[in-house]
């Protein structure tokens, strides 16, 4: 069932079995594996069933290193947690999210990326990713673009060898986990989910073995607290770490940062628009159907462009991926060009230089300046607008890549505090030369094969290793409680166990070593139905 915390007691004391803090994707996806269990689930949300502005200042807080969103942009507090902000045009006006699992590479432990490594392998995983699928209702556990293909115009590029490669990203729509799961945990009988309840503090034993109590709040600033037997915090890699920080009454420190890992390691995967494609045919456009969001045996898939697994260890490389997406390349003299040299002036109060010719080239080109509207509205859908492909005459890259983990890029408590006297966060996310020169190198890759299989070439724009300020996450919060087998590297062990402290959990991606290319959900959901098999053993012996 589903209550408010303002029917709760100030005071009262909750027994339950399981409280899992935070009703995103991870804390949904261990509740739903307790259904109609013999065990008691408490599922406790700051927020309501929708994002609140209100609440939502609860999330604000400082950048203080690579530009980044506003903090409270990045996660929701509401059930369903930050699906609600899943955006992605997939079909029949819905939206969603790309998914992917990890590749294998993301695994090992690679020389030139530092500290990295999982306690285990992707075959480990698999399982657990194929379950994965289920929970979030996509196809088959397959990205082999082969299997996807499904015409003459929706098939991989043509190139002569692999050391660059074509994968599929298949999408899901985003209100499975705020209505069909919501549906679903209200009407389970063992399991509570209780709204607008804002953990405060997590209480520990003396010796700071064990976990007593969760210390919460109502929206009123009514407190009352959580016992369980286990407690697992699911609500993302910026409040994770900051709740464990503020948990200082035993551990000056904070819970779990015995080794000052906790808040460390923060990692995004870099986006950026960088790079054209020429193709050699301008005819490819209308065969290249295969990287645009398209429904394939029902479901919305995606292809783009990745580089080998054994081109990666060879040039020691991060993970790589790009979209491509069909672009006009203006004429300097063009319509577009001149319409928007009359608004820049117009914008900023200053006389036109030449304004008759530029007026006279926008009337000429009108055609041009209508199809450049048109691609503004209907975004970067080939199938939208094929009636222009004589229009198009490149490709524009839009790349997702791995970030090498780093302690210094982090998560902090700062002075500033929110209305409930809690300290908020800042957060320093760093990149560095290593994560901008293997984008170029990986670009020189996608060229040089390219040219090689006569698919035509691309234009590198990235000139230096430096983060161009462009440069942007894609709300991929990850990292800040690193799972390692030691505690000396590692907040969580390979169960995802706070170390020394046998019955507090993390879910989701704040685990993740190391990142890819892939966006984090899949593996949040693999992960966190790999944690309800390890609590339902413990609760079985």
């Amino acid at each position: 069932m589903i209550i408010d915390s303002s029917n709760i007691e100030t005071g009262k004391v909750i027994a339950t079995d399981i409280c899992i803090i935070g009703a995103g994707v991870a804390g949904i996806t261990v509740a739903r594996e307790f259904i109609n269990k013999d065990v008691n689930v408490l599922l406790l949300e700051s927020g309501g069933l929708e994002p609140n502005p209100e609440l939502q200042t609860l999330n604000t807080g400082k950048n203080v290193g690579t530009p980044y969103y506003d903090l409270d942009r990045t996660r929701v507090r509401a059930f369903g947690g930050t699906s609600h902000r899943w955006i992605i045009d997939i079909d029949n006006e819905e939206q969603g999210v790309r998914l992917r699992g990890m590749d294998s590479i993301d695994f090992e432990k690679r020389d030139w990326v530092p500290y990295s490594g999982w306690p285990f392998s992707k075959t480990h995983l698999d399982p657990y990713y194929e379950r994965a699928h289920e929970v979030c209702k996509i196809g088959p556990y397959s990205y082999d673009a082969d299997h996807w293909k499904s015409s003459d115009t929706r098939t991989p590029l043509p190139f002569v060898n692999e050391k660059v490669k074509t994968t599929i990203f298949q999408f899901t729509r985003k209100n499975i986990f705020y209505e069909d799961y919501r549906r679903e945990l209200d009407n389970a009988k063992n399991i509570t989910t209780v709204l607008n309840a804002t953990a405060l503090k997590i209480e520990a034993s003396e010796n700071a073995k064990k976990v007593k109590t969760i210390l919460t709040t109502t929206r009123n600033g009514k407190e009352f607290r959580v016992k369980a037997t286990q407690f697992i915090l699911a609500t993302g890699a910026l409040e994770i770490p900051r709740l464990l920080l503020l948990s200082n009454d035993v551990m000056k420190c904070g819970l779990g940062n015995q080794n000052d890992l906790v808040g460390r390691f923060f990692m995004e995967h870099p986006h950026l628009w960088s790079g054209v494609f020429y193709p050699s045919d301008p005819n490819l456009y209308k065969r290249a159907g295969l990287y645009d969001v398209h429904q394939q045996n029902g479901t919305p898939v995606m292809g783009k462009l990745t580089i080998d697994e054994n081109v990666l260890r060879e040039e020691q490389l991060l993970n790589f991926t790009t979209s491509i997406h069909p672009v006009s390349i203006p004429d300097p003299n063009s319509g577009v060009q001149s319409l928007k040299k009359i608004g820049a002036a117009v914008a900023s109060g200053r006389k036109v230089d030449d304004f008759e010719g530029h007026l006279k080239n926008c009337i000429q080109n009108f055609d041009g300046i209508a199809a450049a509207v048109l691609r503004k509205v209907a975004g970067p859908h080939f199938d939208k607008y094929l009636d222009n492909s004589s229009q198009i005459n490149a490709f524009k890259l839009n790349i997702m890549a791995e970030q090498v983990p780093d302690p210094e890029s982090r998560v902090m408590l700062d002075n500033v505090k929110d209305q409930f006297g809690q300290q908020k966060i800042k957060l320093d996310w760093k990149l560095n030369s290593q994560d901008i020169r293997s984008i170029r190198k990986a670009q020189q890759i996608v060229d040089n094969e390219l040219r090689r299989s006569g698919l035509g070439h691309l234009e590198i724009e990235l000139k230096d290793d430096v983060p161009p300020p462009d440069i942007h996450g894609g709300w991929h919060n990850m990292g800040t409680t690193r799972m390692h087998e030691s505690p000396e590297n590692g907040v969580v062990d390979p169960n995802c166990r706070v170390h020394g402290i046998l019955n507090l959990f993390i879910a989701g991606p704040s685990v993740y070593p190391t990142v890819g290319y892939a966006n984090p959900v899949l593996t949040a959901v693999a992960l966190s139905l790999r944690l309800a098999d390890h609590l339902k053993k413990q609760i079985d012996n």
